[in-house]
């Protein structure tokens, strides 16, 4: 790697080494904590916009209680909004493959919220000796790649997102946690929550134009089926094309950011039984806004009529 493609704060000690051309970076020379000065949050911070995703290796000191502290520097944490925190958590959603494994599909986190997360920090807990790695796409490069007249017309359109498939929700209740009003058929079963987002949202640190879509999406608002799911396919590939993504292979302790308002990521499901366990919180985000000043609406939130009441 060139010079010139490494950040090196020599007083610091930290340097920022970017892994793919237009996405994601790793950064060493910090040890994460409440601790952190200022100064080196900043440099993270920086790096986070910059890269959109960023990479810690070796981060074995931090527990859950250390992972939430250093969590609440870059913001407010926030609790998933229909899933049981980890016990002994106030925000830590854990994912662990024996209770349903990885996402495997593309996705924006909770974008069926209307404010969802600005942030995500996901650690290392239990890794598979092979497989079990996390891709990232950048949204905001996949805009600006777009023919021109395809970008004029996303900068118009709207979609409706919903929680209908939650991977989080149906892989992640704990046995002791089962509620009957939420857990059902052996599966979990959360309160519906919709909401309306432009295609296209402004960013609001950095003023790129970022695409919205990801599998929480439901339908293109004012397409028939049909053109909606033909018109998300095609911006969907445009997102995910190889030039826009970072890989990343895991090993226990390692810890990833990502700004969550540029891209979208993706769990790939390949390591068979082997067991894999990360930990995420998130932070509190903006509402969107679109690029003739809109904002995103929240739409419902109801219980599915199929799920009983709790006694």
């Amino acid at each position: 790697m060139s010079e010139k493609n490494v950040y090196n704060d020599t007083d610091k000690g930290i340097e920022i080494h970017p892994i793919a051309g237009r996405i994601g970076a790793e950064i060493s020379g910090v040890r994460l904590s409440a601790d952190l000065e200022e100064s080196e949050l900043a440099i993270i911070r920086e790096a986070i916009l910059k890269y959109k995703v960023v990479f810690f290796r070796a981060q074995s000191h931090l527990d859950d209680a250390g992972q939430e502290a250093f969590a609440s520097l870059l913001g407010e944490p926030v609790p998933h909004p229909t899933v049981y925190s980890k016990k002994g958590s106030q925000y830590l959603l854990e994912l662990d493959s024996s209770r349903g494994g990885g996402t495997n599909s593309w996705h924006t986190d909770v974008t069926f919220d209307v404010a969802y997360p600005k942030y995500s920090i996901l650690r290392g807990v239990v890794i598979p000796a092979a497989g079990g790695d996390t891709v990232w796409a950048n949204t905001a490069a996949a805009y600006q790649n777009l023919p021109a007249e395809l970008r004029s017309l996303v900068d118009r359109l709207w979609a409706l997102h919903t929680n209908d498939f939650d991977y989080a929700a149906r892989h992640n209740l704990e046995e002791t946690d089962k509620d009957p009003a939420r857990y059902q058929d052996g599966g979990f079963v959360s309160s519906v929550i919709e909401a309306e987002h432009p295609l296209v949202r402004v960013h609001p640190e950095t003023g790129e134009r970022t695409l919205v879509l990801g599998h929480f999406v439901k339908k293109i608002i004012g397409l028939s089926s049909v053109d909606s799911a033909q018109l998300f396919s095609l911006l969907q590939n445009h997102i995910t094309q190889i030039e826009n993504t970072v890989r990343w292979r895991w090993s226990v302790g390692d810890v990833a950011i990502w700004d969550n308002r540029a891209t979208q990521h993706y769990g790939v499901l390949d390591y068979g039984d082997q067991h894999r366990v990360v930990r995420r919180v998130t932070i509190n985000g903006e509402v969107p806004v679109s690029v003739d000043g809109r904002q995103s609406v929240h739409v419902r939130k109801v219980k599915p009529d199929h799920v009983t009441n709790a006694s």
